[in-house]
């Protein structure tokens, strides 16, 4: 039910400033022949900031305005330098080749609403799904939405579909150029018509339509007119709306102008009965619940008002509400809760905490469906209501349930399957029956045959044992000498399953290695798992990586010169902190929209959601010195020779703004002694990744692969 993702899982001052409890670690030599690489210049400004007493340069605080000609120019500039290194006969050949793997049918998993089917397709090189409906699983598919037609470019998208109960009216969230922000539109699904009006000032936006057609309760925030710049993603309210009516004739539900920081996510019981608001703060796993009647207008009543653990609604019979929650089970238990005795003393244990995981729960044919985690890789029971478990569902291999749709008195449900070698695939299962059968597989130009996938586990510098999967060609020699892409996010409670990338094959079908590794600060193992790797403990997972990459030096599946680190968003800032205490240990990096200064991403746009990983340097003494020790663009050492970096970032992306990955590579790029390339890539019209149409993805796809290439050397 959380819907505020950091980021990707798939997302640079000068040494007169360095932290002196920084971790040290061997930096590249100096060289004495002259540079190769003559980067544009970047000017250094003098504002000088006091934290508890520290006085910290920010000479590129000119690169936080996108708008500006000076950083217009300089972007200009940077994108020249980079695409004149990347783009060529091998970018082509990599394009090619991508274009034409990623030219197949795919389709996301039906789910059921008024008797009907749903589901998007992508034809193969369309830049949108496309959104269907049908009859029934045998009928022909009718278009409702077309995201392609909306703009020629491809680049407004549909990131939300929330249907009524009948399933004849579609409140639909357009965004784009990739942006965060959604404008809402409302469609019926028979005849195409839109209805008039048009519902703005949402992001991460949920819909809870009332049974009876009429209308729907929906967050936002406020016009941005009516509040401070710094607060226009605060103040989230919940609003009823009235089909067919302008959205200034909203009704106000509920709001906590107190508490401007918290977030209300509305939803109605599937037996339409109850209206529930998920109430969060930012990124942190601890939420509240409130309720009340669908059709009262009276107050909420607050049924878990502590947040003092993650509670997420699984689904209700009548008054009594199941939950899956960590409250004293850090990877996770099932309780129910009946609202008319609903004190803890009377709360009830159906699925207590395991060895393994639980990572979703939902009810389907008034069973649990429960999807667990073990060593990071999923297993999919069905256990009753009482806690005993009916069947486990046998998965094709060890992988990911990526998805999962099914109503409580439904006799069927549809699940996605996927691994590194295994296309998304959707599986049926009948309650019925008790088979499982396969309902649509995909037909990829690859064979995965000739391919293997193996899970290790290494011990990280504390002692930690980490989990990590290895993929490669079958017969790998281990000889040091393999291309090798180690791949990780560590945070915000995100799990790194197995799962399938198209762009990931031509890296693999060309004798490259890919190595995704479980860091501390995701949920592989729970709560714990990730409290060991925020705040405070972030090193834990710079560790980790650091460590995986050892472990693969020393077991001769690569070397130092032929080992590429990458990662996105949060993965960025890990890729990046990584780069800079172990600059000999790697042989590229690829930092995709990063997370870069530590001491000022909380200013920017939704940043502050994340201060309960990362801190907030400005209002506490002790999180401004490990955001310090850290932060990447205070730890950039001068006349270092930096292994080949490539940045990326967007300039509409609104999420990570494109100021971190901006200042770091300008400032990379003055302290580097140029002997190796330190580019930026600045992607014009997409965001932080959601909505990217596909003509976009496969360019940048081609770009990072033919970076990577270049450097190691590698031919398609």
């Amino acid at each position: 039910m959380k819907k505020i993702l950091f980021g990707l899982v798939g997302s640079f001052v000068v040494a007169a400033f360095i932290c002196s409890g920084c971790p040290k670690g061997q930096t590249g030599s100096v060289q004495s022949e002259a540079p190769k690489y003559n980067y544009p210049e970047s000017r250094k400004g003098t504002i000088v900031d006091d934290y508890h007493g520290t006085k910290v340069a920010d000479p590129y605080r000119w690169l936080e305005d996108p708008a500006s000609k000076e950083t217009l120019a300089w972007t200009a500039m940077q994108n020249e330098l980079t695409f004149k290194f990347i783009r060529g006969a091998l970018q082509e050949k990599i394009k090619a080749r991508l274009t034409k793997i990623w030219n197949y049918p795919r389709f996301s998993l039906p789910y059921k609403k008024g008797g009907r089917y749903f589901f998007s397709k992508n034809d193969g090189l369309q830049n949108q799904a496309v959104f269907y409906t049908q009859a029934s699983l045998e009928a022909e598919p009718k278009v409702v939405i077309d995201p392609n037609k909306l703009s020629k470019d491809g680049t407004v998208a549909l990131t939300g579909s929330y249907l009524s109960e009948d399933g004849q009216v579609l409140a639909m969230l357009l965004s784009s150029k990739g942006s965060d922000w959604q404008e809402r539109k409302i469609r019926k699904v028979e005849s195409g018509q839109d209805y008039a009006e048009t519902l703005k000032w949402c992001k991460f936006t949920l819909v809870a339509w009332k049974h009876d057609g009429s209308g729907f309760f929906y967050d936002r925030f406020p016009d941005p007119a009516s509040v401070a710049p710094e607060d226009r993603n605060n103040y989230s309210r919940v609003y009823w709306h009235t089909l067919n009516t302008e959205q200034d004739k909203d009704e106000l539900v509920y709001e906590n102008p107190e508490n401007k920081e918290l977030g209300f996510s509305p939803f109605i019981t599937e037996d339409g009965k109850y209206l529930v608001l998920r109430v969060e703060h930012g990124t942190d796993p601890k939420n509240r619940i409130y309720y009340r009647a669908t059709e009262s207008k009276g107050p909420f009543i607050k049924l878990l008002d502590a947040a003092d653990a993650m509670y997420s609604f699984v689904g209700n019979q009548g008054p009594v509400f199941y939950f899956h929650t960590d409250l004293d089970a850090p990877r996770g238990r099932i309780i129910s809760i009946d609202l008319s005795n609903p004190d803890r003393k009377h709360w009830k244990e159906i699925i207590p905490k395991q060895s393994d995981v639980i990572k979703f729960a939902t009810i389907v044919n008034d069973h649990l469906v429960v999807r667990y985690m073990h060593d990071a890789h999923d297993l999919l029971k069905i256990i009753d209501l009482t806690g005993k478990l009916v069947k486990e569902i046998e998965l094709p291999g060890i992988g990911t349930v990526a998805g999962l749709s099914g109503k409580q008195k439904d006799t069927e449900m549809f699940f996605g399957f996927t691994s590194f070698l295994y296309p998304y695939t959707t599986f049926h299962y009948d309650f019925k029956t008790d088979q499982v059968k396969l309902f649509r597989g995909p037909k990829v130009d690859f064979d995965a045959s000739g391919y293997e996938t193996k899970q290790v586990f290494y011990k990280s510098k504390d002692g930690t044992r980490v989990p990590m999967f290895i993929t490669h060609k079958k017969g790998l020699k281990l000889d040091g000498n393999n291309p090798t892409l180690l791949f990780g996010y560590g945070g915000f409670n995100v799990s790194l399953t197995p799962y399938f990338s198209i762009s990931r094959l031509i890296w693999l079908e060309n004798g490259g290695v890919f190595v995704l590794a479980n860091l501390r600060g995701g949920n592989e193992y729970g709560e714990k798992w990730h409290q060991a790797g925020i705040l405070g403990n972030k090193q834990n997972v710079f560790d980790d990586f650091i460590a995986a990459a050892e472990w693969l030096i020393s077991n001769k599946y690569t070397s130092n010169k032929k080992l590429a680190i990458i990662g996105g968003s949060n993965g960025g800032l890990l890729t990046a902190a990584c780069l800079l205490q172990r600059p000999e240990l790697f042989g590229a990096v690829v930092s995709v929209v990063p997370v870069i200064d530590m001491l000022r991403y909380h200013k920017f746009s939704i940043g502050h959601y994340w201060v309960s990983d990362y801190g907030n340097a400005e209002k506490d003494p002790e999180h401004f010195k490990f955001l310090y020790a850290y932060s990447p663009l205070h730890n950039i050492k001068p006349a270092v020779a930096h292994p080949p970096t490539l940045i990326t970032t967007a300039d509409t992306d609104d999420r990570v703004v494109p100021m971190h990955g901006k200042k770091f590579a300008a400032a990379l790029q003055a302290a580097d002694e140029g002997r190796n390339p330190v580019l930026i890539r600045i992607e014009t019209k997409a965001g932080h990744g959601r909505g990217k149409p596909t003509s976009k993805r496969i360019e940048e796809a081609a770009d990072i692969y033919t970076f990577l290439f270049k450097i190691f050397g590698m031919q398609i």
